[in-house]
């Protein structure tokens, strides 16, 4: 029952911010955790429409909610909370589970067609126009960088510009990777001295898919096994899309990641209930 869930993912966010000490104003009459579960429940369950998750949640699970523009404001005030409160339940996974192996892989997400890129307010510069191999395909906006575990689920993301490569992001991504495990990952990730650097530095195997003409050749188990990880991924992150809208709306840029960060913690939380 949809009205179970959402009361166990409220419980499951105030526990945590109870437990990162998080504090708020005591005249306060709806709490961010109250905020946060609306918003995630939009993500989840209304394709991002939080005007349908208030109207929701005012009927089914709390007594009284925000104004939409208040709301918007509070989400808006949250963000850094939100992205810790991931990166915490993404520890969960990665320390208390002990997962020692991980995946890494992006996918794209434009702000508006080719033909209007011109007239887009949300971003303004050539830095965003990317090329999506998979679609053969040029898009304008935003990589979301994805580390999931190796059942596919998100423990860290990051964003980066449109057109910038995957090989350059491993060089300023911080990772929080336990020591000795192993980080998969396809061809466009290619990089022999990064691969030497997080094994000596961080301790961290990157297993990258190698292409046919590579100077470190893999042996066919490895290959088949790089294989596996890359469709595991993948999957995750045709699920995370499935939630999103044909086109995001938002009037700041910031909205626009606020709302990115909310698909993927939606796809996350889904399997914490």
């Amino acid at each position: 029952m949809l009205q179970d869930k959402v009361i166990g993912i409220y419980c499951i966010i105030d526990d945590i911010l109870k437990e990162m000490n998080h504090k708020e104003h005591n005249s306060r009459t709806f709490s961010d955790s109250q905020v946060l579960t609306t918003a995630l429940v939009a993500a989840m369950y209304f394709n991002g429409n939080q005007s349908s998750a208030l109207s929701y949640m005012k009927s089914h699970v709390f007594s009284h909610t925000l104004r939409k523009s208040g709301f918007t404001k509070r989400l808006h005030k949250i963000k850094d909370l939100m992205l810790l409160l991931f990166f915490e339940i993404g520890r969960v996974f990665k320390y208390i589970y002990c997962e020692m192996e991980y995946i890494i892989d992006s996918f794209p997400v434009k702000v508006c067609h080719n033909i209007r890129i011109k007239r887009c307010k949300l971003l303004q510069d050539e830095q965003f126009r990317g090329y999506n191999a998979s679609k053969r395909e040029y898009f304008y906006g935003l990589k979301v960088q994805l580390v999931t575990t190796k059942d596919g689920i998100p423990v860290e993301m990051y964003f980066v510009a449109g057109k910038e490569h995957d090989s350059q992001i491993l060089q300023r991504m911080h990772h929080d990777l336990p020591p000795e495990s192993s980080l998969y990952g396809d061809s466009g990730y290619t990089d022999y001295e990064i691969e030497d650097l997080f094994e000596e530095v961080e301790q961290v195997h990157l297993q990258i898919t190698r292409k046919s003409n590579s100077k470190r050749k893999d042996k066919p188990y490895m290959a088949y096994i790089k294989e596996t990880m890359r469709k595991i991924i993948e999957t995750s992150i045709s699920q995370i899309c499935s939630l999103m809208p044909r086109r995001i709306c938002a009037v700041t840029t910031k909205g626009f990641i606020i709302k990115l960060i909310l698909f993927v913690m939606a796809f996350q939380m889904k399997h914490l209930i």
